[in-house]
């Protein structure tokens, strides 16, 4: 199992915790954030608030398939979701991402190293391992974006 501790690990790093590869996280740049900053539009960019719920939503769904259940998500679906309209719910959504970040982490620690090779749902996904390795990878693209959405949004 040392090699999903040290996934799981990655994952807590971008997630969460981390500064060694981008010296930032989601939660570094998410958790002081004014609502309004994050649900505002920049030009035809995405929002700091809908890009997060982007990653969460992969996230929510890929826990679903780590503790037994379908692969309900879909790519066509994962910028959709109502507006935040308020500190609170801004607040809300962020507890939700760093707990089921946090469950996504814990889960991939007990995943067997033999599992891990295994194919993920279907043989066209791929390996639980790549699975897991493209989840870290997004979720790196996609702070970058909120880095510099945030950027011209507060200077």
């Amino acid at each position: 199992m040392k090699n999903t501790i040290e996934i799981a690990s990655r994952f807590r790093e971008v997630i969460l915790n981390g500064t060694w590869i981008a010296n930032t996280n989601y939660k570094d740049q998410l958790q002081n954030l004014d609502w309004k900053i994050a649900v505002t539009p920049i030009q035809n960019l995405n929002t700091i608030a809908l890009l997060a719920q982007h990653i969460h939503y992969y996230i929510d769904g890929i826990n679903n398939v780590f503790k037994g259940g379908t692969l309900d998500i879909k790519d066509k679906f994962s910028f959709d979701f109502p507006p935040i309209n308020s500190q609170q719910e801004w607040e809300n959504f962020l507890i939700k991402f760093w707990n089921d970040a946090e469950e996504f982490a814990s889960l991939i620690e007990q995943i067997t190293d033999e599992k891990l090779e295994e194919n993920f749902v279907d043989v066209k996904y791929g390996s639980y391992r790549r699975n897991i390795e493209a989840m870290i990878e997004h979720s790196y693209y996609h702070l970058g974006q909120i880095v510099l959405i945030k950027k011209l949004l507060t200077n």
